[in-house]
């Protein structure tokens, strides 16, 4: 097949592939970036169920003292390791190691809230209905699937704190008699906490991914008001100046 045919081929079938891709719905997550406290709890749900095989390379511990944590609180409750405050967050996990384990190693999680960032809703959103989508499936190597991210190679970390959902298709009425069906997740079996208590540790989780992808957010947005401030005060001088100038100017 010479190139003109393979392109033409590929331009007729990107519309049947446009619609088959059809978008998941994301919620809305619930973070507060000026919430210490939830960024603290999202730091230690980080710490204890994604660094063993996620990496964090492009942050350093010390970072988190910016959370209002000290040094001694980091090195107690958020170091397992032999790492120094000062040291990134790295994992020991060799990714051929991973590879083979998982069919793909898992990635860094510095700038994940930013990189899935897409038309269909914020990175934060993305993350919060992925981590919330979770269902069994024992088709899939891990037993996992997931409503995001379809045949995920992520086995679901939290499911003794969420529990064991199932993915559930049901039928639902539609003016003129028609019916639709509607694939829906359903609590199979409950975890440790209530379905409202995971929903604020993975909100807490998000909050903090989205802090880690960038720290110096808060203090850039402040920085910048009182630029602009001043920007506002040296316009009305140099407006008062300017006038003085040209006042006797016709």
């Amino acid at each position: 097949m010479t190139n003109a045919r393979k392109l033409l081929v590929a331009l007729l079938a990107a519309p049947a592939i446009a619609i088959g891709a059809e978008e998941v719905k994301l919620d809305r997550a619930p973070i507060n970036e000026h919430d210490l406290i939830s960024l603290q709890r999202g730091a230690q749900v980080f710490v204890n169920y994604c660094l063993t095989c996620h990496s964090a390379g492009f942050m350093r511990y010390n970072r988190l003292q910016e959370l209002g944590l000290t040094e001694q609180q980091i090195r107690d409750n958020l170091i397992f390791t032999s790492a120094k405050v000062g040291d990134l967050m790295k994992i020991a996990m060799d990714p051929r190691d991973a590879k083979e384990w998982f069919g793909v190693p898992p990635p860094d999680l510095t700038v994940i809230a930013r990189s899935r960032a897409s038309d269909a809703g914020s990175g934060a959103d993305w993350l919060y209905t992925y981590l919330r989508g979770f269902y069994r499936d024992p088709v899939r190597p891990t037993g996992w699937n997931n409503t995001v991210y379809q045949d995920v190679a992520m086995p679901h970390v939290l499911w003794q704190l969420q529990g064991e959902q199932l993915l559930k298709t049901e039928e639902r009425p539609l003016p003129g008699g028609k019916k639709v069906k509607v694939q829906k997740l359903v609590l199979e079996k409950p975890g440790t906490m209530s379905p409202l208590e995971y929903d604020r540790l993975v909100a807490d989780l998000v909050n903090f991914l989205v802090y880690m992808g960038e720290p110096a957010k808060r203090s850039r947005i402040e920085l910048g008001i009182y630029v602009l401030l001043f920007l506002g005060v040296l316009f009305v001088l140099a407006y008062a100046l300017k006038k003085e100038f040209w006042k006797d100017v016709h």
